[in-house]
């Protein structure tokens, strides 16, 4: 049954993905008065699945990239529904619905590998860890789908024949300000999920090796993450800068994910 809620969820997340794709070419207010409703109802689907597949196991099973990748979504669509909330713009879904689409869709159709871990990594650390983390990765992304809307808004003002759905992006200033919003909430439970993995591991192997490649490119997402922190924050950096820093930390973020396969004490292998 968990499964059958996740694809009735990627059902609706079809919706947003339709939205995302043809927003950029053509005006569709239909389209848009029905993308919200089907992702959060998509949302709803899939905190079932969750939720089921936590009392058909009697625990929070994260250790699957099935229940990870499908929570990874869920909150960068909770995050995506607190922007809503305060600024009333859909805007962001236009980079965030692909994203929450494509984990949905990798969580629901192929066969998941699943985290190596040892009774010590199941207790609450180990929930703290997951919990920061991806509450950290959901503002990076928020941040990031801002950094391109504000691109593409700033090529709109300078452009002589403006796209439909560029017209109706919001001004420069409310994107820069999700964008630096999401950062400044992020950052701290990015650096909190860091220092309780590094508890977890070292409660489990009794060491640390910062040449390990989830260690190491997880630090690495880490020092970025707090380079755009700092010039926004002392520098004064916005617009085009941090739009650019913030689609670096992207990067970063996504390697450190792809890290998981390859790690020697964070690795995900075939069940």
């Amino acid at each position: 049954m968990p499964i059958l809620w996740l694809r009735v969820a990627l059902a609706c997340y079809a919706v947003g993905l339709l939205y995302a794709l043809l927003a950029l070419t053509r005006t569709s207010s239909l389209l848009n008065r029905v993308a919200l409703p089907a992702m959060s109802l998509g949302m709803v689907f899939q905190f079932v699945s969750l939720s089921e597949a936590v009392l058909l196991s009697g625990q929070l099973t994260l250790s699957s990239v099935h229940n990870s990748e499908s929570l990874l979504a869920l909150v960068v669509m909770a995050a995506f529904m607190v922007v809503y909330l305060v600024y009333r713009t859909t805007s962001p879904g236009i980079v965030v619905f692909p994203l929450v689409f494509v984990l949905t869709f990798v969580a629901a159709t192929t066969q998941q590998p699943f985290l190596e871990v040892s009774p010590v990594m199941r207790r609450g650390w180990l929930f703290a860890h997951i919990a920061m983390i991806f509450i950290g990765y959901a503002a990076l992304f928020l941040s990031f789908a801002a950094s391109l809307l504000y691109l593409l808004q700033e090529r709109s003002l300078k452009s002589k024949k403006p796209a439909a759905i560029l017209q109706r992006l919001p001004a420069l200033e409310v994107i820069d300000q999700i964008g630096y919003r999401s950062l400044l909430l992020g950052f701290p439970f990015m650096t909190l999920g860091l220092v309780a993995g590094s508890i977890v591991a070292q409660a489990t192997y009794g060491r640390l090796d910062f040449l390990d490649p989830k260690i190491f490119l997880s630090l690495l997402m880490w020092a970025v993450y707090m380079v755009i922190v700092f010039t926004r924050w002392n520098a004064g950096w916005r617009g085009r800068r941090a739009a650019y820093l913030a689609t670096g930390a992207m990067i970063a973020a996504v390697i450190a994910w792809s890290a998981n396969y390859y790690s020697t004490i964070h690795r995900f292998v075939q069940s």
